[in-house]
């Protein structure tokens, strides 16, 4: 089903954060391979030097570039890699939390065919590798239940440490064994190991966090750690963004169609099973409660595009999936339904998702691939370069190959271009109509080389 997509090029929904990604793989390869040296093409005369989350996948990822090249495709493959271990985890999982090795395939074959699982699994985004990490966090935590063993804290405490590095809203997948202890406190079955394993938690733990608290204050209008603290929407556009995300978002793409009835189910037999008095509930509800409030924390970031902010809900929602499907096939019937839906789901995730390779329609420039040839071929890899409109500082620079300076929104101005030009800026590729068609940028513009769409390219005086 994913043929398709690995041949080509980045492009459709969130291109933006794919490229910003791949930049970074990239430059790893190219220029620096120090892993604390992750690195952006809009940077102008400066190193680019730019700290977000630790790239430990754009990192791993440029060392088997190393070994082959650059090429596109090895980073879908490591990607589609990376999803496949995910789904095996979240098998792993189930089977430890249920007990059942049937309910943990079937819960393994939602997650998969979930939608927006299923399209991100080859798009090159480290979301992938932390929930990849977050989830056999959490299944070597439950396999190693009631009293996991040192081997198995130690990895486990481990690969959650990688999950939040790659990304940081995967902290909440420390709600679950912190929720395990907090409640072995309160039953007074608390011992002298269960202490020393949480001194292992919190060793793998800080490392992590010192990382962020020393990046997060370099960076600039990243709106996710404000979240609501930061609010420029009215009341009435969060409601229409909460109602989207519950009409739309969460049925047609978290869950898929065909999940939502056993989704369903797995809250009504939550609440008819009694399920509150497994020893195992308070940490899950913990765990989903805490992710909720990250949601609604988020909700003005979330908008209606950024469905891949909500990883963190995948094991939560297909856990109780799960369970709807286990409880269902037990009425008369229930088998027969279960199976029926299951069969549904590969149809409604290629139908939902299948639009989104389309390179008529790829949600970018389209000239940038139609002529991606020709327009790298204007410039030399080290020119600098001046391009826009790009409101990802990213998109255009990933598909020509070069580094310079970007602009959005046509806010480029003749002294903005006057000092790129005095610091190097050897061409300009524009598709911002006001700047192409503004006379005072005439006195720095040599001559027009390339039109194809809207896109012009001029040599700098």
């Amino acid at each position: 089903m994913h043929l398709k997509a690995f041949p080509i090029d980045l492009l459709s929904v969130h291109v933006w954060r794919q490229a910003q990604t791949q930049t970074n793989v990239i430059n790893f390869y190219e220029e620096d391979f120090n892993i604390m040296n992750p690195r952006r093409n809009n940077r102008g005369t400066k190193d680019g030097i730019y700290r977000m989350e630790f790239p430990i996948m754009q990192w791993l990822f440029a060392g088997v570039y190393k070994a082959f090249g650059n090429h596109l495709i090895i980073s879908r493959i490591l990607t589609f890699l990376i999803s496949l271990i995910s789904v095996w985890g979240f098998y792993c999982l189930l089977k430890s939390l249920f007990g059942n090795e049937k309910v943990a395939l079937i819960g393994a074959w939602a997650f998969n065919f979930s939608p927006a699982f299923y399209y991100y699994a080859v798009s090159p985004l480290p979301d992938n590798f932390a929930l990849c990490c977050g989830i056999w966090a959490l299944a070597v935590f439950l396999k190693s239940l009631p009293d996991a063993s040192w081997k198995s804290t130690i990895f486990g405490a481990f690969l959650m440490s990688l999950s939040m590095a790659a990304k940081l809203p995967f902290i909440l997948f420390y709600a679950f064994p912190f929720g395990f202890y907090v409640q072995k406190i309160f039953q007074k079955r608390l011992v002298t190991n269960d202490i020393f394993k949480g001194i292992i938690w919190l060793a793998f733990f800080t490392p992590t966090l010192l990382w962020y608290l020393w990046v997060i204050p370099t960076w600039q209008g990243n709106g996710i750690v404000a979240g609501m603290l930061d609010l420029a929407k009215s009341p009435m556009e969060l409601l229409d963004i909460l109602q989207h995300n519950l009409i739309s978002t969460l049925p047609e793409l978290l869950l898929n169609i065909g999940a939502v009835p056993l989704f369903i189910a797995g809250f009504y037999f939550i609440k008819k099973q009694k399920v509150h008095r497994h020893s195992l509930f308070f940490p899950m509800a913990f765990w989903a409660f805490l992710t909720l409030l990250y949601f609604i924390f988020e909700l003005n970031m979330i908008g209606k595009v950024h469905d891949y902010y909500l990883f963190p809900f995948y094991p939560i929602l297909f856990a109780i999936v799960a369970y709807g499907s286990l409880q269902l096939t037990k009425v008369k019937y229930g088998k027969k339904i279960v199976l029926f839906l299951l069969i549904t789901l590969p149809i409604f995730a290629f139908a939902r998702i299948q639009g989104r390779w389309n390179a008529d329609e790829p949600r970018l420039n389209k000239t940038l691939l139609t002529h991606k040839t020709e327009l790298q071929a204007i410039s030399e890899k080290d020119d600098l370069i001046i391009v826009g409109n790009d409101a990802s500082y990213a998109i255009w620079f990933y598909h020509l190959d070069r580094k310079g300076w970007a602009f959005a929104e046509d806010r480029l101005t003749p002294k903005d271009i006057k000092f790129m030009i005095k610091s190097g800026a050897k061409y300009l590729y524009s598709d911002s109509q006001i700047v192409n068609k503004n006379p005072n940028f005439k006195p720095y513009l040599d001559n027009l080389i390339f039109e194809e769409g809207t896109i012009r390219v001029y040599k700098l005086k």
